[in-house]
């Protein structure tokens, strides 16, 4: 797909584009990625903007003052931050429940709650909810359920198809693949929230650049052999770090003791490249740990090539330092890459000595 740089476009007459007319509203690159994803995810719409954030703040930018929301116990910091802070302020009300708890949700709905916000597996402590049964218990109330599927990506799990309303994904992390570039893309099924989006994306402007979408392009052709390497991978540091001294408690679904395993193994073909733990010492063991790695870059973010490490408490998720969705200090988050497995093996022994 070429690059479109233009970002204006030629009309046939006054008020008559061919197609295109502004590079915000729409660029035959952006349609072109937009329509990669929708592909994938098994939507009929998506829509491509210049962050993850970008794209939630698109979604909660829907509510009005009054409305609800309930959110994972584990969610984000930075989707915490959004809903809570920056629209908390603005009279949305929030709930945060284990959604991996049959029931839970069901307690939290209130007549205005309009919105359900899932991750599975959740970030940071690889959690697993069944996208099925909270879309079946959302509907009741008649509550959009917004699935993060960012880390599982629609290689490994195709939430639409599962009853979830609305997928979003940033971009920035497995579909792009070499941390390079910033992205978010939302796609849906529903025609009338589809063309809500659309003015919301084309109005607010918050859309990526032509050749940010290039590389969404370029990142998405090897997403499938790299989330092939990026499961096998981290499957095999999960199974190391299991049988470790320095290791209290592992966190993957892919592991059969996970409590989550099961519905994972139902609604997704992968469990995923990232792996958590929490170790023995609890802080002071994370902090040297995470500041030991050689091949493991100690960095924030996920989903690319290279293998990233980080202490969720002090780094990603710090805006949830005060809130009932603190992290645990001793808590380290893996982003397993590409390399070769016993090189990465190898650089964990080392830095949990």
């Amino acid at each position: 797909m070429p690059v479109h740089l233009a970002t204006t476009f030629v009309q046939s007459a006054p008020g008559q584009h061919r197609g295109y007319e502004y590079s915000r509203t729409a660029n035959p690159t952006r349609t072109a990625l937009e329509r990669s994803v929708a592909g994938l995810e098994g939507a009929t719409h998506a829509f491509a903007f210049a962050s993850g954030m970008a794209a939630e703040n698109a979604l909660v930018g829907l509510l009005r003052p009054g409305d609800h929301v309930v959110m994972g116990l584990d969610a984000y910091g930075g989707t915490f931050r959004l809903i809570a802070d920056i629209y908390g302020e603005r009279g949305i009300g929030w709930s945060a429940v284990d959604l991996s708890e049959p029931g839970a949700l069901a307690e939290a709905l209130r007549p205005e709650t309009r919105q359900v916000w899932v991750e599975t597996p959740t970030n940071p402590m690889l959690a697993v909810v069944d996208i099925a049964a909270v879309a079946e218990t959302a509907r009741t109330s008649g509550a959009a359920v917004i699935v993060d599927n960012t880390f599982a990506t629609p290689y490994l799990q195709n939430p639409l198809t599962l009853g979830a309303d609305v997928v979003v994904h940033s971009s920035t992390k497995y579909l792009g693949g070499h941390s390079d570039v910033l992205g978010g893309v939302i796609a849906v099924n529903d025609d009338e929230l589809a063309e809500r989006l659309a003015y919301v994306q084309n109005a607010a402007g918050a859309v990526p650049s032509p050749f940010d979408c290039y590389l969404l392009l370029r990142g998405i052709k090897t997403l499938g052999v790299r989330m092939d390497r990026h499961c096998e991978n981290a499957l095999a540091v999960a199974e190391h770090l299991d049988s470790h001294p320095a290791v209290a408690r592992v966190l993957y679904p892919g592991l059969p003791d996970h409590p989550g395993h099961d519905v994972a193994a139902r609604q997704m073909s992968g469990f995923g490249g990232m792996v958590s733990c929490i170790l023995n010492g609890s802080e002071a063991a994370a902090v040297a740990a995470v500041s030991s790695t050689r091949v493991f870059l100690l960095a924030e973010s996920l989903g690319a090539v290279e293998s990233l490490i980080e202490q969720p408490a002090t780094m990603t998720h710090l805006s949830v330092a005060d809130s009932p969705l603190a992290v645990d200090p001793g808590l380290i988050r893996l982003s397993v890459g590409i390399e070769t497995i016993d090189d990465l093996l190898t650089d964990l022994d080392q830095a949990l000595s």
